[in-house]
């Protein structure tokens, strides 16, 4: 076992190519998927929140509500990461992208959009009644969209 002068070289820091990062996060948001939201405290940390998303061209859309943790962060600094992770029993390998980008929120008055997100992600089921909710729908515009290269398994 000797020593190797090799540096390392992160296959990850450099991911694909910006329409091949796009194509797996579309295909990542076509199946089976976990959400992540990160958005930044006033302090500065970070803050992470699991959501639920619809894709639209190359924007992503969610809702919210007035006075959540995150959504007073978006509305203070709009930049945020949306991190989308394929699950078992999607179509194609298990990856994972990253979106970065400033969002816009807009009123979602009668939580139309809400139901929207429902129909999408819950099989049609009501949305749950929230008395004096203040529904918001949140619009990500992907400034850069990031995804590791594939998986190699190395050989000895």
């Amino acid at each position: 076992m000797g020593m190797t002068n090799q540096l390392f070289v992160d296959p990850n820091r450099k991911g694909r190519p910006a329409d091949l990062a796009r194509q797996v996060a579309a295909q990542i948001l076509a199946g089976p998927h976990l959400s992540v939201l990160t958005t930044v405290n006033e302090d500065g940390s970070a803050q992470a929140s699991v959501i639920l998303v619809k894709p639209d061209g190359d924007d992503i859309y969610f809702s919210t509500i007035k006075g959540r943790r995150k959504t007073e962060n978006m509305q203070r600094d709009p930049r945020v990461s949306l991190l989308v992770h394929s699950l078992p029993g999607a179509d194609g390998e298990l990856t994972y992208a990253v979106f970065s980008g400033a969002v816009e929120l807009t009123d979602d008055p009668d939580a139309s959009f809400h139901q929207v997100m429902y129909n999408l992600h819950m099989g049609g089921a009501p949305a749950p009644v929230e008395p004096g909710a203040e529904r918001l729908i949140v619009r990500l515009r992907p400034q850069r969209v990031y995804a590791p290269p594939p998986f190699v398994a190395q050989s000895d």
